[in-house]
């Protein structure tokens, strides 16, 4: 779960290492974790130091415990959230589970702790008043349950509540809020796994985010790449905050996503450096995965009647803002043209049946270019 200030911030301004980096584990694999040695614990009454757990795809990490605490009807255990060498805001967090035995449920009855957002949107795939733990980290914890009833031949009906200490202060650092998840974190993993620098639970937002826009019947959606681009975008067409999506570099992550679930209007909002990345084709706009072609902004720039000098300059800028500079004092304009061919390439990603325009903002939040659809 990427901290959402510092995506904002560019993400940007983190750089992947140059070294083999470290995996971890999700908040989902460590409420498992926790939640099979409370229940096991719970039934044969004592702890074991360590528990190793199953995830989807056959893989078997150790647990070790951290809180252990049992009593005639209830157990509760914890683990410490290790993300590898992922930039994640619940690295070292503690997981807590606690299990008890009710005579009123059917199976396996969850809850939200502290910690734990509630969802209050609808949109997500889990229903309104629902505690925010994912499909995925459900099935895993329900599995993890029946194994352990075949193997002991004890009943499944409990209640679990998972808990994260500090949650709700972190998720102020997520896009929590935006998706409607309130009071604190959601238990997240598909597979148990973080994969460092993957940047998942950032896309998985993204996706979320354009659920519950249409959920809300919202049709137009604005999606920008920094905080700057954002407030801009949403002050020009008075937009609610879930109407936002916080798209940072990942283009191709909601583009490639509304192929699949299109929405009426969709506003692409950014700096001239990262949009002239995507007008040039690059869908990960991140300034590790993709460069700014000068010349290819030179030609743009010579189709508008930029003369050769003002051409080689442009091909000798330093940055995207010197190049736009450049042209804005000649007159040139570029961030229209840029506008344009952002356009282009969204409307080739997407299978239409959506109206997209572009905004290009420079650092002050001034709009310095467009293109309406």
């Amino acid at each position: 779960m990427i901290d959402r200030q510092t995506a904002l911030n560019g993400f940007m301004t983190l750089r992947k290492p140059d070294k083999e980096l470290r995996f971890g584990w999700t908040t989902g694999a460590c409420a498992t974790a926790a939640t099979q040695a409370a229940f096991r614990a719970l039934h044969t009454g004592a702890f074991e130091p360590t528990v190793q757990i199953t995830l989807p795809k056959g893989q078997t990490p150790n647990f070790e415990l951290v809180q252990q605490k049992l009593t005639r009807s209830s157990a509760i255990a914890s683990v410490i959230k290790d993300a590898g060498d992922d930039p994640d805001v619940t690295h070292e967090a503690e997981i807590v589970a606690e299990v008890r035995l009710s005579e009123d449920a059917t199976g396996v009855r969850f809850f939200a702790g502290n910690g734990v957002g509630t969802v209050t949107l609808p949109g997500l795939p889990l229903a309104v008043g629902e505690p925010a733990i994912n499909p995925s980290p459900r099935s895993m914890i329900v599995a993890a349950i029946q194994d352990i009833c075949m193997e002991l031949g004890v009943s499944g009906n409990v209640d679990v509540t998972i808990s994260i200490p500090g949650g709700e202060q972190l998720a102020l650092k997520t896009m929590n809020e935006r998706l409607g998840i309130k009071g604190g974190l959601s238990v997240l993993g598909t597979t148990g796994i973080v994969i460092p620098y993957s940047c998942s639970s950032w896309i998985h937002s993204i996706h979320r985010g354009v659920d519950v826009a249409k959920e809300q019947g919202i049709g137009h959606i604005a999606a920008a790449t920094g905080s700057t681009s954002e407030v801009a975008i949403a002050k020009h067409y008075q937009l609610s905050d879930q109407a936002l999506i916080d798209m940072g570099d990942f283009a191709g992550g909601l583009l490639k996503y509304l192929r699949k679930q299109p929405i009426e209007r969709l506003t692409i909002a950014g700096g001239f450096g990262k949009l002239s990345k995507l007008a040039q084709g690059h869908l990960d706009l991140h300034s590790s995965r993709s460069a700014l072609d000068l010349s290819d902004l030179a030609s743009r720039a010579k189709t508008a009647g930029a003369d050769g000098l003002l051409c080689n300059k442009i091909r000798a800028a330093n940055t995207g803002m010197e190049v736009l500079t450049l042209c804005t004092e000649a007159k040139i304009p570029i961030a229209n043209i840029i506008a344009r061919g952002v356009r282009e390439v969204a409307m080739a990603t997407l299978s239409g049946g959506t109206t997209i325009d572009v905004m290009i903002y420079d650092r002050q939040g001034q709009l310095v270019g467009r293109h309406d659809g």
